[in-house]
């Protein structure tokens, strides 16, 4: 893959992208302010179901999935086969590893560390939330951290485009088993219908807009289109945060320790899977420009994607969807301590 093949780089992360911890801690106050003042239009907006999904926060899910699967080039799947290192770290990671690390710790903590200090009931809530969180891989986000660390654009595509079509069968699978494992129970009709309305259909429909923009201009009429749209994906986020912290004010200012307690095992798997995904591709001689994004993309998560399936699995006024909650609240300035180390530690890789 040369450097004439590289597709349009994405813009930078902008100034609301580098403050989005500080947004959506803004909108989690904004959620507990309204959910103690205005209880009934939270109930009212709870009682809008069809099949166990809400239907307000279905569309402010597609309205922030649908602007990342537009970044998904399947045309990318051609180029699978050249410099297979990057990608398989990132395979052996997402899949293998991470899921499996993310249940274990939160069994060890919202189980045992942290027994005497959340209610059973409430630690398997939280445990489901981030079995979530472990089995869904960033798509959108990963750009950003690649372009942060000058990666390879085209080898991120791959890399985001195999994820995506792998998670369109995995995901239920291993969400299925670990929820399993640790007792909790799996309604499959739900955990299906999730899949199909937030992966498969927004897939789909970002594919068609993609073909449809790349005739028109090519990758930068794409990226138009998506800055176009991104104010939609924001308020998506942002008004969906509300929704699920003014649902869950109570309980959090009855127990304001357990926002903390949430983050302990997501920080700890952050970390940790950075490291491990980090350490391989140095160990495996894999250039910089590859390993920075491959090790990137195990860390991020797909929380767009957790919280709609917590929320259509458990309700908007569940654990789950706190806990994925606090994975958005936690996630950025993980990440980009992370770029910054990679940065820092360019040398350690050839190329």
């Amino acid at each position: 893959m040369t450097d004439q093949a590289q597709p349009h780089t994405p813009p930078a992360m902008g100034r609301f992208e580098r403050w989005l911890s500080l947004w959506v801690a803004l909108a989690i106050g904004a959620g507990l302010l309204l959910g103690n003042l205005v209880p009934g239009l939270f109930q009212a907006l709870a009682a809008l179901e069809i099949a166990s999904v809400n239907l307000p926060v279905a569309l402010l899910i597609w309205a922030m999935v649908y602007p990342m699967m537009i970044g998904v080039d399947f045309t990318a799947l051609r180029d699978i086969g050249q410099r297979p290192k990057g990608l398989v770290v990132t395979l052996l990671v997402n899949w293998l590893i991470k899921p499996f690390t993310m249940a274990a710790l939160g069994v060890l903590f919202f189980n045992h560390v942290f027994a005497g200090l959340i209610p059973p009931d409430d630690a398997q809530a939280y445990l489901a939330g981030v079995i979530l969180l472990g089995a869904a891989p960033c798509t959108a986000m990963v750009f950003v951290w690649s372009q942060l660390t000058r990666g390879d654009a085209t080898y991120t595509l791959v890399q985001v485009s195999v994820n995506d079509v792998i998670m369109v069968f995995a995901f239920a699978p291993i969400v299925a088993f670990l929820l399993g494992v640790t007792d909790i129970a799996v309604p499959w009709e739900t955990l299906v219908l999730s899949v199909v309305l937030y992966i498969v259909i927004p897939l789909i429909a970002g594919l068609l807009t993609r073909t449809r923009l790349m005739a028109r201009g090519g990758d930068r009429a794409v990226d138009a289109f998506r800055d176009r749209i991104k104010p939609v994906t924001v308020i998506g986020l942002l008004v969906t945060v509300v929704l699920l912290f003014g649902f869950q004010g109570q309980v959090i200012l009855d127990t304001p320790l357990v926002i903390a307690l949430i983050a302990v095992p997501l920080l700890l798997q952050s970390y940790g899977i950075f490291a491990l995904a980090y350490g391989l591709a140095r160990l495996w001689r894999i250039p910089f420009n590859v390993a920075a994004p491959c090790a990137l993309i195990g860390t991020s998560n797909f929380f767009e994607l957790a919280v709609a399936v917590a929320i259509s699995l458990f309700g908007l006024g569940s654990g789950a969807a706190l806990a994925t909650v606090v994975g958005v609240l936690v996630e950025v300035p993980v990440m980009l301590s992370l770029v910054g180390f990679a940065n820092r530690t360019r040398h350690w890789f050839p190329g």
